[in-house]
């Protein structure tokens, strides 16, 4: 399986990004889908994750101003991004959880300037 992402950019702090992330295949079965995120210099961490049954878990650092959300039709799933600080610059990883495997997209980089 395969996970492209887009829409990353460059953004002024308070700003809005939306990430589309859309697998190469359809997916059989409970899954998990999100973004991770790593900031320079730091490692991994989780932004936010749905279940193929809509469940949802955030960072406590982008709750509230990050929404995620999932088309399972078209094996899509969005991140909307909203209020943007410079902390949240980072390159954000497509995440695909399913039947014990655990899939990464290439990243996609997010700039917020102050």
């Amino acid at each position: 399986v395969q996970l492209q992402a887009s829409g990353g950019g460059l953004v002024q702090a308070g700003g809005s990004l939306r990430l589309s992330c859309t697998t190469s295949q359809i997916i059989f079965g409970g899954n998990l889908m999100g973004w991770y995120r790593q900031a320079p210099g730091k490692q991994r961490e989780l932004g936010a994750v749905i279940s193929s049954g809509g469940i949802t878990n955030y960072a406590e650092s982008v709750r509230g101003r990050f929404t995620i959300s999932r088309d399972n039709a078209k094996n899509t799933v969005y991140l909307q991004m909203n209020s943007l600080k410079p902390e949240d610059t980072g390159v954000y990883y497509c995440y695909l959880q399913n039947l014990g495997r655990v899939y990464w997209g290439r990243g996609t980089q997010v700039t917020v300037s102050s």
